[in-house]
């Protein structure tokens, strides 16, 4: 009978990995990192972090979306082996905001990040990228500088995988409405295939059985000291995570094992992830919709989901196939995404009901978007904030101090 149930837990597992896996793998193709070394990082992440959360959490840990144009716009500036240190140094944040929840309370990081500073942060994530997924889907590079698919042809593909996945997130029933990403790879692929744009001749150049082409960081105080404050954008999302899983599981997790606890295991997994050359790690949201669906809440299989992960990263052929998906069928589905995560960051807004009348309010909403998204450069070549770290810094510091007294004026 415990076999049995091992088993229906280890398969549990697997089907959550399922689940993360369309986001998981998508961060590492539009930055330049490995999917097998992203899927190692995740798989060894998820463990530390229930080894940090005694194993309490059911949460599968995957790339993080927060960090893709940093990720870019670092590794052109100054190399893969300094973006890796920056990421290090993001996950060293995440400590300090570990152990500044420790010594004053989690009400500490509700007033560092209240729904006023969470929201804008959260939608440049989504909205300052819409460029790359639409760049992608005519057939161009993220960056617009070249043109690699005809782009008619381009057009049609990643209308078939943005199709595809709407049909999957609206109409799919059980598991499908869980992997509308996965759904979509698979619907453009399709499309591609017929078209023609597939290429996988390096496929079969690599052995089935690899070991993952792990990078090792370099220290550069430029990345670094870019890369620290774009960390603040996945801690808010993090809390946010965890406040999910903890309704969808009838727990408080912020209280019991706490979230120092869980930002000191978001934090190692993410510098151990930059550590090996894995892209930065963060909670999944997707796997919490899981967790609801199937009302298994035994962590358990969050250990199952991260040996697959583990597993499938020396399948080296597993790699070359991702790596041959054409960019169409992945700006097709960035498409709907970055506007997904734009729409959570309004969304958090209204929850919140707030006052965006009151001039306090106001500001820091305002100035945050447009400096985020108005391409607007702070600093010198040692120093220089742009994009996501400058929304978060921006929204955080204005919030600390505009008067509160502002709202009743």
């Amino acid at each position: 009978m415990d076999s049995e149930n091992h088993f229906k837990i280890a398969l549990v597992g697997g089907q959550m990995l399922f689940v993360a896996f369309g986001a998981l793998v998508l961060v590492p193709l539009l930055t330049g990192f490995d999917p097998n070394v992203a899927l190692f990082t995740a798989g060894v992440g998820t463990l530390v972090f229930q080894f940090c959360t005694q194993r309490r959490v059911p949460l599968f840990l995957g790339s993080s979306f927060a960090f893709i144009a940093p990720i870019i716009y670092s590794v052109e500036t100054w190399g893969m082996p300094a973006t890796l240190g920056g990421i290090m140094a993001g996950g060293g944040f995440y400590l300090f905001l570990s152990l500044m929840v420790r010594l004053y309370g989690r009400g500490f990081l509700y007033r560092l990040f209240p729904p006023v500073v969470v929201g804008p942060v959260i939608m440049v994530i989504g909205l300052g990228l819409s460029t790359v997924a639409v760049n992608m889907a005519m057939g161009k590079t993220g960056d617009g500088s070249s043109q690699i698919f005809e782009q008619e042809i381009a057009t049609l593909v990643a209308g078939a995988a943005l199709l595809t996945t709407l049909a999957a997130a609206t109409m799919g029933r059980g598991l499908i409405r869980l992997v509308p990403i996965l759904a979509g790879v698979c619907g453009g692929m399709l499309a591609a295939w017929f078209t023609g744009i597939c290429d996988f001749s390096k496929v079969t150049e690599i052995g089935w059985l690899t070991v993952p082409p792990f990078v090792f960081p370099e220290w550069n105080m430029n990345a670094v000291l870019f890369m620290l404050p774009v960390a603040v954008a996945p801690a808010i999302e993090h809390l946010g995570d965890i406040l999910a899983i903890s309704s969808v599981a009838g727990e408080d997790y912020m209280e019991s094992p706490g979230l120092h606890r869980t930002l000191l295991g978001d934090g190692l997994a993410t510098s151990l992830a930059a550590a090996v050359g894995g892209p930065p790690n963060t909670t999944y949201s997707e796997v919490t919709g899981a967790v609801m669906l199937t009302k298994v809440i035994n962590p358990a299989t969050m250990t199952w989901a991260a040996i697959v992960a583990i597993t499938l990263a020396f399948v080296g052929r597993l790699g070359a196939v991702l790596n041959s998906i054409p960019s169409p069928v992945t700006g097709g589905i960035l498409v709907l995404l970055f506007g997904s995560i734009s729409v959570v960051g309004l969304n958090t807004l209204i929850k919140s009901r707030v006052n965006l009348s009151a001039p306090r309010n106001l500001c820091i909403v305002s100035l945050s978007l447009v400096f985020g998204l108005g391409g607007l450069q702070i600093g010198t070549s040692f120093m220089a904030l742009q994009g996501v770290s400058l929304t978060a810094l921006t929204a955080v510091a204005l919030n600390l101090i505009l008067p509160e007294e502002c709202q009743h004026d």
